[in-house]
């Protein structure tokens, strides 16, 4: 199920830009709350990926690489999660998350399941491995893989249908 989509390059330069950063922090900051309702529903969705998905395939580098790092930040100086402890992996991974989206948005102009199933293994497999070296903890790398598999198939599979609907 592959489908062209319109991907756009905001600058940093463009009102536009800082409108949709806004509204994907938000969606990073109330999303998460949601989540963690639910007992470990932090570890298990893994909710402060997901705007910053759509905010990089959809809307660019810029939009997603402000809210990659906005999201995370703000809700830990609101709220303490991400707990500070964990915020540089977190920041990390969506980084990576922003980074890997955009590029690969960009080299397609595509959006199916296969694009955004190696854009979330390829943030998670990166992020781990800096996780791990910063760590010097396997088992805690790959908590993500261990505990967020639900998570990233909500990635996945409303990740698609969202970038759809945007189009």
């Amino acid at each position: 199920m592959e489908r062209d989509i319109n991907v756009y390059n905001l600058g940093f330069s463009q009102a536009k830009t800082y409108m949709f950063v806004a509204l994907f922090v938000i969606g990073n900051i109330v999303l998460p709350q949601l989540c963690h309702l639910i007992p470990n529903g932090g570890y298990i969705f893994l909710p402060i990926y997901f705007f910053t998905l759509i905010a990089s395939y959809k809307y660019g580098l810029k939009v997603g690489l402000l809210t990659a790092v906005l999201s995370p930040v703000i809700n830990n100086l609101l709220f303490g999660m991400p707990a500070t402890a964990v915020l540089s992996a977190i920041l990390i991974k969506s980084i990576f998350l922003a980074v890997s989206a955009a590029w690969i948005a960009d080299k397609t102009k595509k959006v199916s399941f296969l694009t955004l199933l190696a854009v979330i293994l390829s943030y998670q497999f990166f992020g781990s491995i800096i996780e791990w070296i910063m760590e010097g903890s396997l088992h805690t790398a790959l908590a993500d893989f261990r505990l967020g598999i639900p998570g990233m198939i909500v990635q996945l599979i409303g990740g698609y249908f969202l970038i759809r609907r945007l189009n």
